[in-house]
């Protein structure tokens, strides 16, 4: 029996890394299956992302202990995940439902390698949607008085359904500062960029007005910076004149179902990599 890892590293760029990394796995009885590098010169940093096979008799414990010996000699942030295992997520929502739809679809057919651990919304209208594919729905209201609690209460459920990543899918809530930091690395959000002139309120119908060429949606890790942490995935769609509010809000929420759908499929997948503000996102 064999077992399927992924590891993850980024360190100070040097010569010997490959050749270590590989021998180390060459030794170990392992066989790569993929592998993908990148070396930064404006940061002087490595990246690497190896997918391998190794042997059932094997111990985990083992390949930790000589990662954990090389990590230390290169100066390594490294991770090894099993490669097999199904991220649980947490997916949150308020009033809009096309990205929860879009993942609850992609998660139940397998085209995303996840499990939906459970839906939080602080309104009730997606209830019966999550039901209808056996989701767990919470309703977890907020306003000013009730954001420390309501906040806590998604903590908890963080931990009760041992959630890898939490899914703002059009979570219409800013996030507290301690929140952001408590879910650094495992918290993405979807919103429409590429309109960035028109913030607030039906960014659609103002982009409508402004006559606008090109909508588009990003998907970025959360922060403490309102929608300026590192970005993971964009695209764009065409529109024209001929087009009404309604038609633009439909190219965009199709858009912004796509970038965050793949977004989320690069994180449990762990082709990302941080690089101070930016990523590194392997294909």
């Amino acid at each position: 029996m064999h077992h399927d890892f992924i590891l993850t590293l980024s360190c100070p760029d040097r010569t010997g890394i490959v050749y270590r990394v590989s021998g180390l796995l060459f030794e170990a009885g392992c066989n790569i299956l993929d592998a993908q590098q990148f070396g930064d010169e404006e940061t002087g940093r490595f990246f690497l992302r190896v997918h391998f096979d190794a042997p059932g008799a094997l111990a985990r414990e083992t390949l930790d202990a000589r990662f954990g010996e090389l990590g230390t000699a290169f100066g390594m942030d490294w991770q090894l995940h099993d490669a097999r295992r199904r991220a649980r997520l947490l997916v949150l929502v308020s009033k809009q439902g096309h990205c929860l739809n879009d993942l609850l679809f992609r998660a139940h057919s397998g085209q995303l390698p996840v499990e939906i651990a459970a839906v939080a919304s602080n309104h009730e209208d997606f209830a019966a949607l999550a039901g209808s594919y056996g989701v767990p729905f919470h309703h977890l209201p907020v306003d000013t008085a009730t954001r420390d609690a309501q906040e806590l209460r998604l903590l908890d459920l963080v931990a009760a359904e041992r959630v890898d990543l939490v899914v703002l899918a059009r979570y219409m809530q800013i996030l507290s500062p301690s929140l952001c930091d408590a879910l650094t690395g495992r918290a993405i959000n979807i919103h429409h960029s590429f309109l960035p002139s028109f913030k607030g309120a039906r960014p659609y119908h103002q982009a409508h007005a402004r006559g606008v060429k090109i909508i588009g949606a990003t998907a970025h890790y959360v922060t403490r910076d309102l929608d300026e942490g590192p970005i993971i995935e964009q695209d764009v769609a065409r529109v024209d004149h001929t087009m009404t509010p309604r038609e633009l809000v439909r190219v965009g929420s199709d858009t912004e179902s796509l970038v965050l759908a793949r977004a989320v499929r690069r994180h449990v997948e762990h082709r990302i990599l941080l690089n101070g503000h930016r990523t590194v996102v392997f294909r």
